[in-house]
């Protein structure tokens, strides 16, 4: 069983009392992003209802995009809806059919709602959430809000002259704010920070660019945490919503090299968010080099960062081949952890588990999948060392 975040969710689905529909998060449009923001959120096990303001979605790249849990979820949508097989392509779709495909979806949900052709008029703050004004007597009422287009509509119900919008950031190893990334963008070498979404000085609201489906799927998670823990999204758990996304399939990293259906995409994905192992950056796109050996110059330092007892460790191990023995040897001492038992555990694992296509040799220098999959196994940086706003390491 995944271990998400909503993992005791009750499924409440939306409700009316008279003519106010209440619902954990609102969206406002009907691109890519307000698209996979409602999926995201209703997957993450809150309510959603996506108010497109016209007859429907227009989407652009839910088709061509590479599979996370938003494409995932709409194809299999979709195939119900079509009577498809899974063994069947999908057909090529317009809007028309996409729509089609949503409204189905939409209907059927206890959590995903779509409402289309229904403009509001005034928009206000309502306690610590938000009031949608459809006409004099019907409203929706949603602890978040997410916007994708046309922010003005909201100033002065924050009483702002302008809306900071979720900026992304290129990849920068001179810096450390790739650690609190929420996600990659597909094809570059950008990412975008959890702060970099959240708006300073504004509670439970988000605002985002209409065409990005990968930062959609972020702010839909990062909406349903503060939705279902009943908190401000300036109180936001960084872990919580890194692993919720990571569960269902984002890619948090803009790795070029590593794709979603690699066995170890995972492992690698959490070693690359700690900066243990760095990726190239060429051409604009960034390249992890799964099958590349290990040197011991690239992990001191880093190790180092994260752990005390590492800096003994590598005073007493200078300069020598990161082998399997040694990284046992390694993450043995750091971890307290018994050599032999985990050389029996390793190779036991090493192709049935790992799906490594080497053999188990203590001698063999490691890949720098090989080495990533050991490391989050046995240390696990990602999920227990803590880093701050900027990315720094907390210890």
């Amino acid at each position: 069983m995944k271990k998400l975040f909503f993992v005791f969710a009750f499924l409440i689905p939306t409700f009316i009392y008279a003519q106010t529909i209440k619902t954990d998060v609102l969206i406002l449009g009907n691109s890519d992003a307000a698209f996979a923001a409602g999926v995201q959120a209703t997957e993450s096990g809150v309510n959603a209802v996506v108010l497109t303001q016209s007859d429907g979605f227009k989407l652009s790249k839910i088709k061509n995009f590479p599979q996370t849990g938003v494409t995932k979820a709409f194809e299999k949508r979709a195939r119900k809806s079509l009577k498809l097989a899974d063994s069947i392509p999908l057909p090529e779709m317009n809007n028309q059919v996409l729509n089609a495909v949503i409204k189905n979806w939409s209907d059927s949900s206890k959590l995903l709602d779509v409402i289309n052709n229904a403009p509001y008029y005034e928009i206000k703050r309502s306690g610590n959430g938000w009031e949608a004004k459809l006409t004099k007597d019907e409203s929706i009422k949603a602890k978040v809000l997410i916007v994708t287009d046309n922010p003005e509509k909201i100033f002065s119900a924050l009483k702002v002259q302008s809306l900071k919008i979720a900026e992304t950031s290129p990849l920068n190893y001179a810096e450390n704010l790739y650690r609190t990334t929420i996600s990659g963008i597909n094809g570059s070498s950008d990412f975008l920070s959890l702060y970099n979404l959240l708006i300073p000085n504004q509670e439970n609201i988000l605002y985002i660019n209409s065409d990005n489906l990968e930062i959609g799927q972020a702010a839909g998670a990062t909406a349903a945490y503060a939705a279902f823990y009943k908190t401000k999204t300036s109180l936001s758990s960084l872990k919580r919503i890194q692993g919720e996304l990571l569960s269902y399939k984002l890619s948090l990293m803009p790795f070029e090299d590593v794709k979603i259906t690699d066995s170890n995409w995972l492992a690698i994905h959490k070693i690359g968010i700690t900066g243990i192992l760095k990726a190239d950056i060429k051409n604009g796109k960034v390249f992890f080099n799964p099958e590349k050996e290990v040197s011991y110059d690239e992990i001191k330092q880093p190790i180092k960062d994260y752990y005390y007892k590492a800096q003994i460790w590598f005073d007493d191990h200078k300069n020598i081949p990161i082998n399997l023995e040694n990284t046992i040897s390694m993450i043995c001492y750091v971890g307290n952890k018994a050599v032999e038992a985990t050389k029996t555990e390793i190779q036991k694992k090493w192709n049935k588990n790992y799906k490594f296509s080497s053999k188990y040799d203590l001698k063999k220098a490691l890949t720098r999948r090989e080495f990533s999959v050991i490391i989050n196994e046995y240390l696990k940086p990602f999920d227990d060392v803590n880093v701050d706003r900027t990315g720094r390491v907390i210890r």
